[in-house]
């Protein structure tokens, strides 16, 4: 028999997700003083919040998966910013950040985190799985992509109902090549269902660069093959966010079906919480936060614009710091749940 040549490729050197550092020029919307600073202090209170449960993890004090959201502050934010009561909100597993952002409690996202009785489910979902029907937001998903799916179930629900509620369903460029995503887009168009499809690129999913794990990088145009529009948006410019978010939640409200939004983001810890993230340089970590970091951009901006002084912001700052100060005092204190809690919101 003949020997039988291999076809594959050569392999070639591709450079690192974030190599140029840099991010697809966008539209920006244009802030009042008061948005600038509800922005800024949005994102403040974010940042502070994870590097708080981030030395609460390193304490023992939190269990399991913890998953930070630091660097990616001005995604959620943004969007939130453009959306309205009764829109519906859905993530996965990196979800503190869209919790604080949809106006839920610090002290009882603290306290789900450390599996107390006040946690936003009782102390029995940790920190992947939060909810909350009074704010519309619907977890946190541990399973990758699982909430694709779900948030394209929601915005079937508000359009069976015949209102203007759109579906704001998050997720990383990691679980954007997962099929059920796919499965989704079809039905969503195919039905015109009001969903943002919000694919927040950080660049690395658990620890592979875009660029070797994905065929088309360009997340945006994942929708093309089913007539879903979608654009590129730089997602550490909260301004960019808000424009753009602003577009794609109008075109859902008006009927024309799903929108997809690729957040180009970043995020400067690892995965989790045991990840040491050797599949990129310091050198890089620290380009991005010298250079794009979302909070330092707002606090420029607002300087420069003489909206507000150092004195300030530096009060502002330690107003959001009492806060998760006392989100962690009591997420520490608050008594565990009682047993007979296990037998609870089960399906028989």
């Amino acid at each position: 028999m003949a020997s039988v040549q291999s076809s594959a490729r050569p392999k070639t050197a591709r450079k690192p997700a974030a190599a140029d550092a840099a991010f697809s020029g966008s539209n920006i919307a244009e802030f009042t003083r008061q948005q600038e600073l509800d922005a800024y202090r949005m994102m403040l209170l974010i940042r502070r919040f994870e590097e708080k449960a981030g030395q609460m993890y390193g304490m023992g004090l939190i269990g399991g998966f913890c998953h930070l959201y630091i660097g990616q502050e001005a995604v959620v934010t943004g969007v939130q910013m453009s959306s309205k009561e009764g829109d519906a909100i859905i993530t996965g597993y990196r979800d503190h950040g869209h919790m604080l952002a949809c106006d839920m409690d610090p002290k009882g996202v603290m306290a789900e985190l450390t599996g107390r009785r006040g946690g936003l489910s009782k102390g029995k979902g940790g920190s992947m799985h939060m909810f909350s029907k009074e704010k519309h937001f619907y977890g946190g998903h541990g399973i990758v992509a699982a909430q694709v799916p779900l948030g394209t179930g929601l915005a079937f629900a508000n359009r069976y109902r015949g209102n203007d509620n759109v579906s704001l369903t998050y997720f990383g460029d990691g679980a954007a090549n997962q099929g059920q995503v796919y499965e989704s887009f079809n039905m969503a168009e195919l039905w015109k269902l009001p969903v943002v499809y919000i694919i927040e690129n950080n660049r690395y999913a658990m620890g592979t660069a875009v660029t070797r794990a994905s065929a088309q990088t360009d997340f945006s145009r994942r929708g093309i093959s089913f007539n879903i529009p979608g654009e590129q948006v730089d997602g550490m410019d909260v301004r960019a966010v808000k424009a753009a978010a602003d577009k794609a939640i109008k075109w859902c409200r008006d009927g024309n079906g799903p929108y997809i939004l690729e957040m180009q983001t970043y995020r400067y810890r690892g995965h989790s919480m045991s990840d040491p993230a050797k599949y990129r340089s310091k050198e890089e970590v620290q380009k991005m936060r010298d250079e794009f970091d979302p909070i330092e951009q707002v606090r420029n901006r607002v300087l420069k614009a003489n909206m507000a002084t150092e004195d300030e912001l530096k009060k502002l700052d330690a107003s959001v710091r009492a806060i998760v100060a006392e989100a962690a005092e009591f997420a520490t204190n608050d008594p565990e749940p009682d047993p007979s809690e296990l037998w609870t919101d089960i399906l028989r």
